[in-house]
Protein backbone atom coordinates (compact mmCIF):
# COMPACT_ATOMS: atom_id res chain seq x y z
CA UNK A 1 0.00 0.00 0.00
CA UNK A 2 1.17 3.50 -0.84
CA UNK A 3 2.20 5.66 2.04
CA UNK A 4 -0.11 8.40 0.74
CA UNK A 5 -3.02 6.26 1.88
CA UNK A 6 -1.68 5.97 5.39
CA UNK A 7 -3.86 8.54 7.07
CA UNK A 8 -4.42 6.92 10.43
CA UNK A 9 -1.73 8.40 12.63
CA UNK A 10 -1.83 7.54 16.31
CA UNK A 11 -0.63 10.92 17.49
CA UNK A 12 -3.56 12.66 15.80
CA UNK A 13 -6.47 10.27 15.35
CA UNK A 14 -6.27 8.31 18.57
CA UNK A 15 -5.41 11.40 20.56
CA UNK A 16 -8.50 13.11 19.19
CA UNK A 17 -10.63 10.06 19.81
CA UNK A 18 -9.39 9.89 23.39
CA UNK A 19 -10.61 13.40 24.04
CA UNK A 20 -14.17 12.67 23.09
CA UNK A 21 -15.12 11.06 19.77
CA UNK A 22 -17.02 8.40 21.68
CA UNK A 23 -17.75 10.66 24.57
CA UNK A 24 -14.69 9.42 26.45
CA UNK A 25 -15.65 7.66 29.64
CA UNK A 26 -17.71 10.56 30.94
CA UNK A 27 -21.50 10.48 30.90
CA UNK A 28 -23.18 11.48 27.65
CA UNK A 29 -26.91 11.81 27.32
CA UNK A 30 -29.44 12.15 24.57
CA UNK A 31 -30.74 15.52 23.54
CA UNK A 32 -32.92 15.82 26.60
CA UNK A 33 -29.80 15.65 28.78
CA UNK A 34 -31.74 13.54 31.28
CA UNK A 35 -30.76 10.10 32.57
CA UNK A 36 -33.42 7.42 32.26
CA UNK A 37 -33.56 5.16 35.28
CA UNK A 38 -36.49 2.89 34.45
CA UNK A 39 -39.05 2.03 31.81
CA UNK A 40 -36.43 1.98 29.06
CA UNK A 41 -37.76 0.74 25.73
CA UNK A 42 -35.16 -1.11 23.65
CA UNK A 43 -35.22 -1.43 19.87
CA UNK A 44 -33.17 -3.92 17.86
CA UNK A 45 -31.97 -3.62 14.28
CA UNK A 46 -30.62 -6.79 12.68
CA UNK A 47 -32.08 -10.22 13.48
CA UNK A 48 -29.61 -12.55 11.78
CA UNK A 49 -27.57 -13.45 14.86
CA UNK A 50 -28.26 -15.55 17.92
CA UNK A 51 -27.31 -12.50 20.01
CA UNK A 52 -30.62 -10.87 19.08
CA UNK A 53 -32.45 -13.86 20.56
CA UNK A 54 -30.24 -14.21 23.64
CA UNK A 55 -30.32 -10.49 24.46
CA UNK A 56 -34.10 -10.31 24.07
CA UNK A 57 -34.54 -13.34 26.35
CA UNK A 58 -32.42 -11.58 28.96
CA UNK A 59 -34.16 -8.21 28.84
CA UNK A 60 -37.67 -9.66 28.46
CA UNK A 61 -37.30 -12.43 31.04
CA UNK A 62 -40.53 -12.61 33.08
CA UNK A 63 -38.39 -13.31 36.15
CA UNK A 64 -36.43 -10.40 37.56
CA UNK A 65 -32.85 -10.39 36.28
CA UNK A 66 -30.55 -8.37 38.55
CA UNK A 67 -29.42 -5.20 36.81
CA UNK A 68 -31.92 -5.42 33.96
CA UNK A 69 -34.96 -4.14 35.82
CA UNK A 70 -37.21 -1.75 33.92
CA UNK A 71 -35.80 -2.62 30.49
CA UNK A 72 -37.61 -4.40 27.69
CA UNK A 73 -37.08 -5.05 24.00
CA UNK A 74 -40.27 -3.69 22.44
CA UNK A 75 -39.52 -3.39 18.72
CA UNK A 76 -37.25 -4.92 16.12
CA UNK A 77 -36.33 -4.17 12.51
CA UNK A 78 -35.29 -7.36 10.66
CA UNK A 79 -32.28 -6.90 8.43
CA UNK A 80 -29.66 -9.29 7.10
CA UNK A 81 -26.74 -9.54 4.70
CA UNK A 82 -27.78 -10.42 1.13
CA UNK A 83 -24.36 -11.95 0.38
CA UNK A 84 -23.94 -14.10 3.53
CA UNK A 85 -26.01 -17.27 3.13
CA UNK A 86 -25.98 -18.26 6.81
CA UNK A 87 -27.44 -14.90 7.80
CA UNK A 88 -30.15 -15.09 5.13
CA UNK A 89 -31.19 -18.54 6.38
CA UNK A 90 -31.33 -17.40 10.01
CA UNK A 91 -33.45 -14.29 9.53
CA UNK A 92 -36.98 -15.78 9.14
CA UNK A 93 -36.67 -18.13 12.11
CA UNK A 94 -35.07 -15.55 14.37
CA UNK A 95 -37.74 -13.01 13.45
CA UNK A 96 -40.45 -15.46 14.49
CA UNK A 97 -38.65 -16.16 17.78
CA UNK A 98 -38.45 -12.43 18.51
CA UNK A 99 -42.17 -12.01 17.76
CA UNK A 100 -42.98 -14.89 20.12
CA UNK A 101 -41.33 -12.93 22.93
CA UNK A 102 -43.80 -10.09 22.51
CA UNK A 103 -41.62 -7.84 20.36
CA UNK A 104 -43.26 -5.78 17.63
CA UNK A 105 -41.70 -6.21 14.19
CA UNK A 106 -41.45 -2.88 12.36
CA UNK A 107 -40.68 -2.14 8.73
CA UNK A 108 -38.62 1.05 8.93
CA UNK A 109 -35.85 2.63 10.95
CA UNK A 110 -38.07 5.60 11.72
CA UNK A 111 -40.71 3.33 13.23
CA UNK A 112 -38.01 1.65 15.33
CA UNK A 113 -36.78 5.03 16.60
CA UNK A 114 -40.31 6.21 17.36
CA UNK A 115 -41.01 3.17 19.53
CA UNK A 116 -37.63 2.92 21.29
CA UNK A 117 -35.58 4.93 23.78
CA UNK A 118 -32.30 3.11 23.06
CA UNK A 119 -31.01 0.90 20.25
CA UNK A 120 -29.16 -2.40 19.92
CA UNK A 121 -27.40 -2.85 16.56
CA UNK A 122 -27.23 -6.64 16.35
CA UNK A 123 -26.29 -7.51 12.76
CA UNK A 124 -23.31 -9.84 12.97
CA UNK A 125 -22.09 -8.34 9.70
CA UNK A 126 -20.02 -5.29 10.62
CA UNK A 127 -20.34 -3.66 7.19
CA UNK A 128 -23.84 -2.17 7.65
CA UNK A 129 -23.22 -0.99 11.24
CA UNK A 130 -22.42 2.57 10.18
CA UNK A 131 -25.62 2.91 8.16
CA UNK A 132 -27.71 1.08 10.77
CA UNK A 133 -26.45 3.13 13.70
CA UNK A 134 -26.44 6.54 12.03
CA UNK A 135 -30.20 7.34 12.28
CA UNK A 136 -30.19 6.52 16.01
CA UNK A 137 -26.99 8.53 16.52
CA UNK A 138 -28.50 11.52 14.72
CA UNK A 139 -31.53 11.19 16.99
CA UNK A 140 -29.23 11.44 20.01
CA UNK A 141 -30.10 7.97 21.30
CA UNK A 142 -27.78 5.67 23.21
CA UNK A 143 -26.62 2.88 20.92
CA UNK A 144 -24.96 -0.46 21.66
CA UNK A 145 -23.25 -1.83 18.54
CA UNK A 146 -22.44 -5.51 18.73
CA UNK A 147 -18.92 -6.63 17.89
CA UNK A 148 -17.18 -5.58 15.79
CA UNK A 149 -17.96 -1.87 15.94
CA UNK A 150 -17.52 -1.91 12.16
CA UNK A 151 -15.90 -4.02 9.45
CA UNK A 152 -13.18 -1.42 8.87
CA UNK A 153 -11.31 1.17 10.87
CA UNK A 154 -12.57 3.87 8.52
CA UNK A 155 -16.20 3.06 9.33
CA UNK A 156 -15.37 2.82 13.03
CA UNK A 157 -13.90 6.30 13.03
CA UNK A 158 -16.94 7.60 11.10
CA UNK A 159 -19.26 6.15 13.77
CA UNK A 160 -17.15 7.72 16.51
CA UNK A 161 -17.13 11.13 14.85
CA UNK A 162 -20.90 11.04 14.39
CA UNK A 163 -21.38 10.10 18.04
CA UNK A 164 -19.33 13.13 19.02
CA UNK A 165 -21.18 15.44 16.63
CA UNK A 166 -24.67 14.42 17.73
CA UNK A 167 -23.86 13.90 21.43
CA UNK A 168 -25.05 10.29 21.18
CA UNK A 169 -23.34 7.78 23.51
CA UNK A 170 -22.20 4.56 21.85
CA UNK A 171 -20.68 1.36 23.19
CA UNK A 172 -19.33 -1.72 21.42
CA UNK A 173 -17.78 -4.88 22.84
CA UNK A 174 -17.54 -8.65 22.74
CA UNK A 175 -19.08 -10.41 25.72
CA UNK A 176 -15.67 -12.03 26.35
CA UNK A 177 -14.41 -8.76 27.82
CA UNK A 178 -16.66 -9.21 30.83
CA UNK A 179 -15.72 -12.74 31.89
CA UNK A 180 -15.14 -13.08 35.63
CA UNK A 181 -11.46 -13.92 35.13
CA UNK A 182 -10.91 -10.79 33.04
CA UNK A 183 -12.48 -8.70 35.78
CA UNK A 184 -10.15 -10.30 38.31
CA UNK A 185 -7.15 -9.19 36.26
CA UNK A 186 -8.56 -5.69 35.90
CA UNK A 187 -9.09 -5.51 39.66
CA UNK A 188 -5.41 -6.29 40.31
CA UNK A 189 -5.50 -9.99 41.19
CA UNK A 190 -2.05 -10.55 39.64
CA UNK A 191 -0.72 -7.02 39.93
CA UNK A 192 0.51 -5.16 36.90
CA UNK A 193 -0.04 -7.17 33.72
CA UNK A 194 3.28 -7.97 32.02
CA UNK A 195 1.87 -9.92 29.05
CA UNK A 196 -0.97 -12.13 27.86
CA UNK A 197 -1.84 -14.93 25.44
CA UNK A 198 -5.47 -15.34 24.36
CA UNK A 199 -7.30 -17.65 21.99
CA UNK A 200 -10.68 -17.99 20.34
CA UNK A 201 -12.20 -19.42 17.18
CA UNK A 202 -11.33 -17.39 14.09
CA UNK A 203 -13.62 -18.62 11.34
CA UNK A 204 -13.24 -16.71 8.08
CA UNK A 205 -15.92 -14.96 6.02
CA UNK A 206 -15.01 -13.82 2.50
CA UNK A 207 -16.88 -10.52 2.90
CA UNK A 208 -14.76 -9.41 5.88
CA UNK A 209 -11.10 -8.86 6.70
CA UNK A 210 -10.16 -12.15 8.38
CA UNK A 211 -10.16 -11.34 12.08
CA UNK A 212 -13.13 -8.95 11.99
CA UNK A 213 -15.59 -11.83 11.52
CA UNK A 214 -14.90 -13.96 14.59
CA UNK A 215 -11.34 -13.48 15.79
CA UNK A 216 -12.58 -10.23 17.34
CA UNK A 217 -13.59 -12.23 20.43
CA UNK A 218 -10.08 -13.28 21.41
CA UNK A 219 -8.59 -9.94 20.39
CA UNK A 220 -11.10 -8.08 22.55
CA UNK A 221 -10.08 -10.35 25.44
CA UNK A 222 -6.42 -9.52 24.80
CA UNK A 223 -7.08 -5.78 24.95
CA UNK A 224 -9.31 -6.17 28.01
CA UNK A 225 -6.33 -7.43 30.01
CA UNK A 226 -3.47 -5.61 28.25
CA UNK A 227 -5.14 -2.24 27.74
CA UNK A 228 -4.51 0.07 24.80
CA UNK A 229 -1.08 1.14 23.57
CA UNK A 230 -0.15 -1.55 21.03
CA UNK A 231 2.70 -0.35 18.81
CA UNK A 232 3.32 -3.07 16.20
CA UNK A 233 1.53 -6.19 14.97
CA UNK A 234 2.97 -9.30 13.33
CA UNK A 235 0.74 -12.07 11.99
CA UNK A 236 1.53 -15.67 11.14
CA UNK A 237 -1.28 -17.31 9.18
CA UNK A 238 -2.06 -20.79 7.85
CA UNK A 239 -5.37 -22.27 6.61
CA UNK A 240 -5.99 -23.74 10.06
CA UNK A 241 -4.87 -21.02 12.44
CA UNK A 242 -3.50 -17.55 13.04
CA UNK A 243 -1.03 -16.25 15.57
CA UNK A 244 -0.91 -12.48 15.97
CA UNK A 245 1.83 -10.92 18.09
CA UNK A 246 1.41 -7.39 19.38
CA UNK A 247 4.19 -5.35 20.94
CA UNK A 248 2.94 -2.63 23.25
CA UNK A 249 4.63 0.76 23.63
CA UNK A 250 5.96 -0.24 27.07
CA UNK A 251 7.62 -3.35 25.53
CA UNK A 252 5.00 -5.78 26.81
CA UNK A 253 3.99 -8.53 24.38
CA UNK A 254 0.49 -9.89 23.87
CA UNK A 255 -0.48 -12.68 21.51
CA UNK A 256 -3.73 -13.93 20.00
CA UNK A 257 -4.21 -17.43 18.55
CA UNK A 258 -7.19 -17.86 16.25
CA UNK A 259 -8.26 -21.46 15.69
CA UNK A 260 -10.15 -23.04 12.80
CA UNK A 261 -9.42 -26.76 13.23
CA UNK A 262 -10.01 -27.02 16.98
CA UNK A 263 -13.04 -26.98 19.29
CA UNK A 264 -14.75 -23.59 19.64
CA UNK A 265 -13.26 -22.56 22.96
CA UNK A 266 -12.27 -19.20 24.44
CA UNK A 267 -9.58 -18.42 26.97
CA UNK A 268 -5.95 -17.60 27.57
CA UNK A 269 -3.37 -16.85 30.22
CA UNK A 270 -2.35 -13.49 31.68
CA UNK A 271 1.08 -12.90 33.17
CA UNK A 272 1.48 -10.44 36.03
CA UNK A 273 3.92 -9.20 38.62
CA UNK A 274 2.23 -11.31 41.32
CA UNK A 275 1.57 -14.43 39.26
CA UNK A 276 -0.34 -15.83 36.32
CA UNK A 277 -4.06 -16.32 35.79
CA UNK A 278 -6.04 -18.47 33.36
CA UNK A 279 -8.83 -16.76 31.42
CA UNK A 280 -12.21 -18.42 31.05
CA UNK A 281 -14.51 -20.10 30.85
CA UNK A 282 -17.04 -17.98 29.01
CA UNK A 283 -20.35 -18.46 30.84
CA UNK A 284 -22.78 -16.46 28.73
CA UNK A 285 -24.12 -12.99 28.07
CA UNK A 286 -25.48 -11.93 31.46
CA UNK A 287 -22.43 -9.85 32.40
CA UNK A 288 -22.50 -8.03 29.05
CA UNK A 289 -26.23 -7.35 29.36
CA UNK A 290 -25.67 -5.83 32.79
CA UNK A 291 -23.00 -3.54 31.33
CA UNK A 292 -25.34 -2.57 28.50
CA UNK A 293 -28.07 -1.81 31.04
CA UNK A 294 -25.79 0.51 33.02
CA UNK A 295 -24.79 2.19 29.76
CA UNK A 296 -28.43 2.66 28.74
CA UNK A 297 -29.20 4.24 32.13
CA UNK A 298 -26.17 6.53 32.39
CA UNK A 299 -24.68 7.03 28.93
CA UNK A 300 -21.27 5.97 30.26
CA UNK A 301 -19.52 3.40 28.06
CA UNK A 302 -17.41 0.92 30.09
CA UNK A 303 -14.75 0.73 27.36
CA UNK A 304 -12.50 3.69 26.57
CA UNK A 305 -13.06 5.00 23.03
CA UNK A 306 -9.43 4.85 21.96
CA UNK A 307 -9.34 1.17 22.94
CA UNK A 308 -12.41 0.31 20.86
CA UNK A 309 -10.85 1.85 17.77
CA UNK A 310 -7.40 0.50 18.50
CA UNK A 311 -8.86 -3.01 18.36
CA UNK A 312 -10.02 -2.28 14.80
CA UNK A 313 -6.59 -0.85 14.00
CA UNK A 314 -4.94 -3.97 15.45
CA UNK A 315 -7.02 -6.23 13.19
CA UNK A 316 -6.33 -4.14 10.09
CA UNK A 317 -2.63 -4.15 10.91
CA UNK A 318 -2.81 -7.95 11.21
CA UNK A 319 -4.46 -8.11 7.79
CA UNK A 320 -1.71 -5.98 6.30
CA UNK A 321 0.96 -8.09 7.97
CA UNK A 322 -0.54 -11.17 6.30
CA UNK A 323 -0.53 -9.41 2.91
CA UNK A 324 3.12 -8.56 3.45
CA UNK A 325 4.18 -12.10 4.28
CA UNK A 326 4.21 -11.73 8.06
CA UNK A 327 6.21 -8.52 8.31
CA UNK A 328 5.59 -6.32 11.38
CA UNK A 329 3.16 -3.46 10.80
CA UNK A 330 3.09 -0.30 12.92
CA UNK A 331 -0.36 0.76 14.02
CA UNK A 332 0.66 4.38 13.57
CA UNK A 333 0.91 3.84 9.81
CA UNK A 334 -1.82 1.39 8.90
CA UNK A 335 -3.98 1.96 5.88
CA UNK A 336 -7.60 2.92 6.23
CA UNK A 337 -9.22 0.81 3.53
Amino acid sequence: MKSSRRNFIRNTALAGIGTGLLGGIRPLYGRSGVQQTNGIRIGIIGLDTSHAIAFTKGFNNPATVPGLEGMRVVAALPQTSPDIELNKKRLPGYTEQIKAMGVEIVDSMQALLDKSDVILVESNDGRPHLAQAMPAIKAGKKVFIDKPLAASLADGIAIAKAAKKYNAPIFSSSALRFMDSVKQVQQGAIGKVTGADTFSPAALEKTHPDLFWYGIHGIETLFAVMGSGCKTVTRFSTPGSDVVVGQWADDRIGTFRGTRNSPDEFGGRVFGEKGNLLLGPFKGYEALLQEIAVFFRTGVAPVKPEETLEILAFMEAAQESKRNGGKPVALANINII
